[in-house]
């Protein structure tokens, strides 16, 4: 039913199914929906929470399975997330978001018209690409991303309902991802990219999330230069039981560097770190909030 993918850190490469994410994005939809139609997350000022946030959900799998089918150029993933960002700049606006960012010892930073024009559109796309830029592991695309996604829920109040159902569909395809029974794809990965950015900005947990990040964002950062500077990319050798890189391009290469290292072990200290970033923007949150 869905194509397969050969898993390039396994013994023979195994063809496996690809795409999967498609179910988080279409149950995640319909119970969004539902929220909506039953009135759970009331409108405010004409525009609804729920309706914005499965908007971007859609958008997102749309976005991830056309990667998925034409293999779309680096230029055009990293503007198509804008569009995601006009459901949520209407939002902001209608609401009245706060336009600023309370920032633990620096204070409150005031941003203005700036935060709706500028600050949205660049955290979704920034967010989106990012998280779709780490993963090539089995479960490193789908336990980071949830460690973030219960991190956010945690601090966010009455916002938490909305992402309930996704996270439980999230954590069993993140179950079956670890143990390398399926690939999530594209598809997935944009679409849970688009979900934490939307839900972040919905719920103003912006600075919180851009700290959970972290870790994507170094990864990205090194990817970005290292291509730009040597225009090589990062890759690691398989044996037939570990990994191990001899070039520090990417998060992933940087930990495996003349160390072998099992696909396991690395996705288990990459989630460390994205765990150990979520609970200081938590702890953070809640030191501002006491």
């Amino acid at each position: 039913m869905f194509p397969r993918a050969p898993d390039q850190h396994k013994p023979n490469r195994p063809l496996v199914p690809n795409g999967l994410g498609i179910f988080y994005v279409i149950i995640s939809a319909v119970y969004i929906f539902l929220l909506y139609f039953f009135g759970v997350e009331n409108m405010a000022n004409g525009i609804s929470a729920p309706l914005t946030l499965a908007a971007c959900v859609l958008f997102g799998g749309f976005m991830g399975l056309l990667d998925d089918w034409i293999d779309l150029r680096w230029r055009y993933k990293a503007f198509l997330p804008l569009i995601a960002a006009i459901p949520l700049v209407t939002f902001a606006s209608k609401v009245g978001a706060r336009t600023s960012i309370a920032l633990p010892f620096l204070g409150t930073i005031h941003f203005g018209l700036v935060y709706y024009f500028i600050i949205i559109p660049v955290l979704v796309t920034i967010i989106t690409n990012t998280v779709n830029q780490l993963g090539g592991l089995n479960g490193l695309e789908t336990i980071c991303p949830a460690i973030i996604m219960i991190g956010l829920m945690a601090i966010s109040g009455s916002f938490a309902i909305l992402l309930l159902c996704p996270l439980i569909v999230w954590l069993m395809l993140a179950f079956f991802n670890f143990r390398g029974r399926i690939f999530v794809g594209n598809t997935g990965s944009f679409a849970i990219g688009i979900t934490l950015a939307a839900f972040a900005i919905i719920s103003d947990l912006k600075f919180d999330l851009v700290i959970s990040v972290l870790p994507y964002i170094f990864n990205s950062a090194v990817i970005l230069l290292t291509f730009f500077f040597y225009k090589t990319k990062a890759n690691v050798s398989y044996d037939g039981k570990r990994l191990v890189s001899d070039h520090r391009r990417s998060l992933i290469t940087l930990i495996s560097f003349n160390r072998p290292l099992t696909e396991r072990q690395i996705v288990i200290i990459i989630s460390l770190l994205v765990a150990a970033t979520t609970f200081a923007a938590v702890l953070a949150r809640l030191l501002l909030n006491f």
